[in-house]
């Protein structure tokens, strides 16, 4: 256990230095949007291309892991939609709490984290659940989001956001690039490849200070605009969900394909558990606002998720390995 702490406690307090840094105003607010602009178009994409680009193709399209971690995602947004809706939390906010609860954080902290933890051989199936979360999740609870007195221009309208979202979202592209050039065996110029390998090396440590950054910036902002008091019954159980439920459905769902013949190796399984079991993706939050959900409950579920996942986590770890 003390060994699987030593590698996930830097990982977490990084995101711990950044909140205390915007907390403290010693990040400006105004600095958060560059520094999350600099990983999502810059240094997440880096990492993924050389990921995708140097893991053999055959893991990239893994059926078993895209079926087993689909059905997953799917059961996840079901439950949790089902276990949300109420007088107060209508379908926009059970929809993008369900996206919180499926959407683990696994560009930011995912990929550095459990490639450290597992090699570099746990990169194929956690770009699998990239791309399962980023086109499929995300693009199903933006549709559900809309079903609050939505109309045939409501379902129209909420399809081409998800459309445009992926369409100029970097990271599926990266994934795609780096999988051709796996595909293909082609290196890109040395020079070009080792500026390619530094703006990589920099998205860890810099996505997890953002993440911490984003976390104090959305209770800053709600005490600002006197955000009316959020239950905790609100968000609390949706972050369990998140933390104990994913892991377990993740687990269950992958031993049942196992013993019925799909083609899902133990190693991949782990992996797919491990991921399930990180917190929550933080870039949620930005999606939330976009489209006029509560962000307050978005953003205490995701700083609930984090700061538990710490223990979490590592006993996740413990298990698995």
């Amino acid at each position: 256990m003390l060994q699987i702490l030593s590698i996930t406690f830097p990982f977490f307090a990084l995101v711990l230095c950044g909140y205390l840094a915007a907390k403290r105003c010693l990040l400006p607010l105004d600095a958060i949007p560059g520094l999350n602009s600099f990983v999502l178009f810059f240094a997440l994409p880096c990492m993924l291309y050389r990921f995708g680009s140097t893991t053999p193709l055959a893991q990239l399209l893994d059926g078993g892991v895209f079926l087993t971690y689909l059905v997953c995602a799917l059961g996840m947004v079901g439950l949790t939609v089902t276990v949300s809706l109420n007088s107060r939390i209508r379908w926009n906010d059970a929809s993008f709490g369900a996206l919180v609860a499926a959407f683990p954080n696994t560009g930011f902290m995912g990929v550095p984290l459990l490639v450290a933890l597992l090699g570099a051989q746990a990169a194929g199936p956690v770009i699998v659940t990239i791309v399962v979360d980023m086109v499929i999740t995300t693009s199903l609870c933006i549709a559900l989001s809309q079903l609050e007195g939505a109309d045939e221009h409501g379902f129209t309208h909420a399809a081409k956001n998800a459309l445009k979202g992926m369409l100029f979202n970097p990271l599926p592209w990266s994934i795609l690039l780096g999988a051709l050039a796996s595909a293909a065996s082609f290196e890109l110029p040395k020079p070009v490849m080792q500026t390619v390998s530094l703006m990589a090396d920099a998205a860890s440590p810099v996505a997890l200070f953002t993440i911490g950054a984003v976390l104090a910036r959305s209770q800053m902002l709600a005490v600002i605009h006197n955000h009316a008091p959020i239950l905790m019954r609100d968000y609390v159980p949706v972050a369990a969900i998140k933390l104990l439920v994913h892991p377990l459905l993740v687990w269950g769902v992958g031993s049942a394909a196992v013993a019925m013949g799909v083609p899902l190796n133990p190693f991949a399984l782990t992996v797919l558990v491990l991921v399930a079991a990180l917190p929550s993706a933080s870039n949620v939050s930005l999606l939330a606002e976009r489209f006029g959900a509560d962000n307050g409950r978005i953003a205490r579920i995701i700083l609930v998720s984090t700061a538990a996942a710490f223990v979490t986590f590592s006993l996740a770890v413990t298990t698995m390995t």
